[in-house]
């Protein structure tokens, strides 16, 4: 295994964990600017107002998602494993 191949797993694996957060990332964005404008109109300034939907949004989405997470996590590491192999 040379530098090249090294550079291409961290690459892959960076890349991986974006794709499987992305979806929990983009409804608490989603949500908070929600919130935020929904008390920006209100003018109601409670903090902990943006805690428990953004929990409750990123739970829903993590769940949903959980299938598309588990095969991008799977395929890494089914390329991981035959790297490891093809190692001689």
């Amino acid at each position: 295994m040379n530098e090249a191949d090294v550079l291409e797993v961290l690459r892959t694996g960076i890349w991986t964990t974006l794709l499987i957060a992305a979806p929990a990332l983009a409804v608490a964005v989603l949500v908070g600017v929600v919130i935020s404008l929904v008390q920006a109109l209100t003018q109601v300034q409670e903090m902990t107002l943006t805690f428990v939907p953004k929990i409750v949004a990123i739970l829903v989405t993590t769940v949903l998602a959980l299938p598309f997470m588990f095969s991008a996590l799977a395929s890494y590491a089914e390329h991981l494993s035959q790297l490891i192999v093809s190692v001689e």
